[in-house]
């Protein structure tokens, strides 16, 4: 879940949240819904129930085994005969349940008593009353005809035991449940489809909410990544809407203004101490060169020399960081290679091997190019056994660039940190056999600047480096 994006993981949270909103409504709806239909059954099957009562109750000579057309086609009158004596007296003797409400007229509320107040009778009067009414799911014996007559699952009944001067018959009454199943389909028929329905469209708008939420942080990203020592004038997109994320990108361009500031005053003060050097140097050097010979003498004046070419690096490097411009023309590679493979250097024994190209032609700044094929070659000649071998040649539109030497190689996991300013791999090597850890990162600096780049290619024996520039 962790790998996840925030988007997806907004996105599911979201949907999960309202998927199980979405079925505890659906279910308490489905029940609400299901009580209140079967309620409404159970009432309409009492208030016939009770019409029928108070039918008989009204007119005493009207007893069941002389009704030829029935007082209604959901409704049964049941008498003793038709119950066993056991199973009438059980009826009986039920214990009475809270009876609905029901109304024996418009304006007549009325609701059932408890079992010890049924059957009042006024002999004086010759009335009869009716008993409470049962709640529509009976059980008992007085349910045997009920079972018959109404379905369980289909319909609804009540039962109302009623006092007649003939006796007490139980009076039951139906109501369909039939409406209840269909509007319960009809709902289902609504919630299955809606309920995925719904959940897709508040996936899709939390997608697109948070993606667009999202979408400063997406540039800022972006142009952070962007960002190197080479442009740190640059700053990421502030939104406008003035948020946290607006404030977070307010705080990372506060942070670009200090590490901008801190690097420049780090360049200007190398540029300054390499610049600051050059002068007494070249004064020692000039010091030593008319000195007496001697060992002596010697040491010192190879020590002022490579403090020399150090100083030179660091100004070279300090100008490259500085992005100054130089003096772009068309530079004839094959013969700055050629001129810097012949040049003298401190391992005679060596063998420099040409292999150029005629009319290999790049636009770029020759002093530049120039210090990036000696660095490359001073390198190779460095770590070489006895051969390094320099190839110029035209591949598609530009130019490569290729210095190879027989030593020891480059392992795989030290290729790119061979580019790092000083870095040297062999730290065992003294000084006086070892570069200063800066070639390779100005040969780099100077491919990259001219829209090329330079890294380590192939396999052993040896090391092989390969610099790609652009044709004109």
């Amino acid at each position: 879940m962790s790998r996840l994006s925030v988007r997806v993981r907004a996105t599911l949270a979201a949907t999960a949240i309202v998927a199980v909103a979405l079925g505890v409504a659906a279910v308490v709806l489905v029940g609400v819904l299901k009580g209140s239909l079967v309620d409404s059954a159970s009432a309409e099957a009492a208030r016939r129930a009770y019409g029928t009562a108070d039918m008989i109750t009204a007119s005493p000579g009207i007893i069941a085994g002389r009704v030829t057309d029935p007082l209604d086609p959901d409704v049964q009158v049941i008498e003793e005969a038709d119950l066993s004596e056991a199973e009438w007296r059980a009826a009986l003797a039920q214990p009475a349940q809270a009876a609905l409400p029901i109304t024996s007229g418009p304006d007549t509320p009325w609701t059932g008593t408890t079992r010890s107040d049924t059957t009042r009778s006024t002999a004086s009067r010759g009335e009869t009353t009716r008993s409470d009414a049962v709640r529509p799911e009976t059980t008992g014996p007085a349910a045997v005809h009920a079972e018959r007559w109404a379905p369980a699952g289909s319909f609804t009944v009540a039962t109302m035991p009623v006092s007649t001067v003939e006796g007490v018959v139980l009076v039951q009454a139906r109501a369909s449940l039939e409406p209840t199943s269909a509007a319960l389909q009809t709902l289902q028929g609504l919630l299955i489809p809606g309920i995925p329905g719904l959940l897709l469209l508040v996936a899709a708008l939390t997608w697109l909410a948070v993606g667009r939420a999202l979408a400063p942080v997406s540039a800022i990203r972006t142009e952070m990544a962007d960002i190197t020592a080479s442009d740190l004038h640059r700053r990421v997109p502030v939104p406008r809407s003035r948020d946290e994320i607006a404030r977070l990108a307010e705080t990372m361009n506060r942070t670009l203004d200090r590490l901008e500031l801190a690097v420049d005053r780090h360049k200007r003060f190398v540029a300054d101490a390499a610049h600051e050097l050059r002068s007494p140097l070249a004064i020692l050097r000039t010091r030593l060169e008319l000195a007496p010979p001697g060992p002596l003498a010697a040491e010192a004046l190879t020590d002022v020399e490579r403090i020399q070419a150090l100083t030179s690096d660091l100004l070279l490097l300090a100008r490259l960081d500085a992005g100054e411009p130089a003096c772009h023309g068309e530079v004839d590679l094959g013969q700055v290679a050629a001129e810097e493979a012949t040049r003298s250097r401190p391992r005679p024994e060596i063998r420099v091997e040409l292999e150029v190209a005629a009319d290999v032609v790049v636009r770029g700044s020759a002093e530049e190019l120039r210090r990036l094929v000696a660095n490359l070659v001073d390198n190779a000649v460095r770590h070489a056994d006895s051969t390094v071998t320099v190839r110029l040649a035209r591949d598609g539109g530009g130019a490569v660039l290729d210095v190879r030497d027989d030593g020891p190689g480059i392992p795989a996991e030290h290729r790119e940190a061979v580019f790092d300013r000083f870095t040297r791999l062999d730290e065992a090597r003294d000084r006086d056999a070892g570069g200063s850890g800066l070639g390779l990162a100005i040969a780099r600096d100077i491919a990259v600047r001219h829209g090329g780049g330079l890294s380590v290619v192939g396999e052993g024996p040896g090391a092989r480096l390969r610099a790609r520039l652009p044709s004109p």
